[in-house]
């Protein structure tokens, strides 16, 4: 094994310094420190895909006590267009894009003007089944909406999809989820990024 000592390596000609060939490892060994002062590219993790989707300005009514899938119709961004909001309202992790996600999810669940909620649950569904669940149990209480959230971090592989589903119980009537008329922003989302 050879070894050269140099205190800098600068190109012969040009603006660039190529080290090795395609296929070649380069070892940093333990305890050795990479400092960088100026832009690092390729390097490490860049955060996509990430996605923001938001329930538009109208409710989405559904049927009382039953899973339903949330409908986020529209989208702040979407890097590698992978949440479609369109039809299927689901988030599928592209090709080569396997790893670790962290998922968050807000919904306005609504009962009605003159009937207040018993319960109401809110679910990621993963490949079309529910995975991870939480609830809130208002029985005997006057609540008639509130904001349900959670968060979750999987490992997903390519062609994974994710949904968010809701389901309200109320005495009577059709409940919904929507938006909070009284804010006029969205208070119906679901993001994600890739964390690793």
């Amino acid at each position: 094994m050879s070894e050269i000592q140099v205190n800098k390596l600068s190109p012969q000609s040009g603006t660039t310094v190529t080290l090795g060939d395609s296929g070649d490892t380069f070892t940093i060994p333990s305890g050795a420190t990479i400092t960088n002062s100026g832009t690092a590219n390729g390097f490490g993790l860049d955060g996509t895909p990430n996605f923001l989707a938001y329930r538009s300005s109208s409710d989405q009514s559904i049927t009382n006590n039953t899973y339903t899938k949330v409908q986020f119709n529209s989208e702040s961004y979407d890097t590698d267009n992978a949440y479609d909001n369109s039809s299927n309202y689901r988030f599928t992790v592209p090709s080569g894009k396997g790893g670790k996600y962290s998922l968050y999810a807000n919904v306005w669940m609504r009962g009605t003007d003159v009937d207040m909620m018993n319960y109401y649950l809110l679910a990621f569904y993963k490949n079309g089944s529910n995975i991870w669940e939480q609830h809130s149990n208002f029985t005997n209480n006057d609540i008639r909406s509130f904001g349900a959230n959670m968060s979750l971090t999987l490992n997903l592989s390519a062609g994974d999809y994710i949904e968010v589903y809701g389901r309200i119980n109320i005495n009577s009537g059709n409940p919904s989820f929507g938006n909070d008329a009284m804010s006029g922003v969205p208070t119906t989302w679901f993001q994600g990024i890739k964390v690793a």
